[in-house]
């Protein structure tokens, strides 16, 4: 019998992947209207009695308290439905214009992005095991990532380049993502000089002009939960709202530490400091993109472990889903998550039922759909590009199934008799590219066929392609002026401080 071959592009030719999902199918909704109703009220509750404090920022406060909010020190409520008020001039959809015209996406709306994991200190990958994030490594995911077609954004902080003075790698990282991909990516917001010159250095890529009526670069920052926007989240919405770009805030809310024990409760939490920093946003820039954010993790209430992939933050997911939908909100969610610490079967349970939700639920941002390990703490190479071609099943599960002529292939009926077989028919051949998806990373062989391949796990053949890409990497063109005005900025940014290390 002849072998079927495994190098698959001598099988098929590749297939063009869209550069973000137009989702076709419908939403799973969770909760009655009963029960969305009865959050919903809580929500107002916790805005209005409550309250959120905007910490350490007095800019911010002022801008609050002209904007009609009740300022009381650092306590800020909303009165009478303000926040959502506020809210309603935030954009349902907006599109994040890539350097690439052809890998611009669509946030909102009925759109779908997947985004790389985001902000581990570690590193881990079968060769060199667990060790600290580089520069090296940095520069090697986003390298990877722009060649995976169903990661569609470039990400952010893929992985912390310790090797590089805290207060200089956000340039380093910026540059990286502007000079080795050409998707979407996120800048850097961890101080107000930091997102400062994330933005300056979008202006160069992609000129002033353009920037005051395109969404270009986005930062992503967490709220200090419980009910809590610090000065790094405010300070970072007033820099990328101020210019017109976008800015998601993800309350981060392990129930029980920073929540409560109970889902409903955290959702409404979640769902209460987001609208918060959504109100904030757009007194700062009416109209400026935002993105709510939502990352509602369980723990293990013996050792205070997260953990993920379990049903509460699953449930959580489907819930934000909904009310996000009923603001009329952009939602982030995250994606394969687990608190396995190697590319396991854990790893794989875990990841796969957090996405799941999250792609069925209707996040329209989804950030940590690839390579997160360790609960966050480490990025895997191998993980990365194993969840990366799962990634194409949820994009074709949410593009929803055909059921006009070609689909229902009454035409293939006339074709092949009673007790035939349909391969070689004009249907079957007309359909041969596209009719299921083409797992790569996944061994559907004989045994006898994958041992006389070595044997290899999935995790082996995750490292194999990983190496080959890289060795295979071509560097996407950029207009030589740009990059020597990129490159000049940042030598010069980092010329006028002293390196630190904290």
């Amino acid at each position: 019998m002849a072998r079927r071959s495994r190098q698959r592009g001598a099988v098929r030719a590749a297939v063009k992947v869209p550069a973000f999902i137009e989702r076709k199918i419908p939403y799973f909704d969770f909760c009655t209207e009963e029960q969305l109703q009865e959050i919903e009220a809580h929500v107002d509750w916790l805005l209005q009695e409550v309250g959120v404090e905007f910490r350490d920022d007095p800019v911010a406060l002022q801008i609050l308290r002209d904007g009609g909010a009740d300022v009381q020190g650092d306590k800020v409520r909303f009165p009478d439905g303000l926040a959502r008020k506020l809210c309603q001039t935030i954009p349902s959809e907006f599109t994040q214009v890539a350097r690439n015209p052809e890998k611009s996406v669509k946030i909102g709306g009925r759109n779908q992005v997947f985004a790389p994991a985001y902000g581990s200190p570690f590193i881990r990958d079968l060769d060199k095991g667990r060790r600290y994030g580089s520069m090296e490594d940095f520069e090697n995911l986003v390298k990877l990532v722009k060649d995976l077609p169903h990661l569609h954004h470039s990400g952010g902080v893929v992985v912390e380049p310790c090797d590089v003075p805290v207060n200089k790698r956000h340039l380093d990282m910026v540059y990286a993502h502007m000079r080795y991909s050409d998707k979407p990516f996120l800048g850097m917001i961890t101080a107000k000089d930091r997102a400062e010159d994330s933005v300056a250095m979008a202006k160069i890529l992609f000129g002033e002009e353009f920037m005051e009526d395109n969404v270009v670069i986005m930062g992503n920052v967490n709220a200090n939960s419980p009910m809590m926007i610090d000065k790094v989240a405010s300070e970072a919405i007033q820099v990328y709202c101020g210019a017109n770009q976008a800015i998601i805030v993800a309350p981060f809310i392990l129930g029980g530490a920073m929540g409560p024990v109970t889902t409903a409760a955290g959702v409404a939490q979640a769902m209460a400091e987001a609208m918060a920093a959504g109100a904030f946003s757009q007194l700062v820039r009416k109209g400026s993109a935002f993105v709510m954010g939502n990352f509602l993790s369980s723990m293990s209430l013996k050792s205070g472990a997260p953990t993920f992939g379990m049903p509460e933050p699953v449930m959580s997911n489907y819930m934000i889903g909904q009310l996000a939908r009923r603001v009329g909100i952009p939602l982030r969610c995250g994606g394969s998550l687990t608190a396995s610490k190697v590319c396991d079967a854990q790893a794989a349970y875990e990841s796969a039922d957090s996405m799941h939700s999250t792609a069925l639920a209707g996040a329209n941002f989804v950030l940590h759909s690839a390579g997160w390990l360790e609960g966050g703490l480490s990025m895997g190479y191998e993980k990365l590009i194993l969840d990366a071609d799962r990634l194409g099943v949820y994009q074709t599960m949410l593009g929803g199934v055909d059921t006009g002529a070609n689909g229902l292939a009454a035409q293939a009926y006339e074709e092949v008799p009673a007790g035939g077989h349909f391969l070689g028919c004009s249907h079957t051949m007309a359909n041969y590219e596209t009719a299921f998806y083409d797992a790569q990373m996944s061994d559907s062989e004989s045994v006898e066929q994958w041992e006389e391949n070595g044997s290899k796990e999935a995790v082996v053949r995750a490292n194999e392609r990983m190496k080959s890409m890289l060795a295979n990497y071509e560097l996407p063109p950029m207009d030589e002026a740009v990059d020597d005005a990129l490159k000049e900025f940042v030598a010069k940014t980092k010329a006028s401080a002293d390196d630190a290390w904290y």
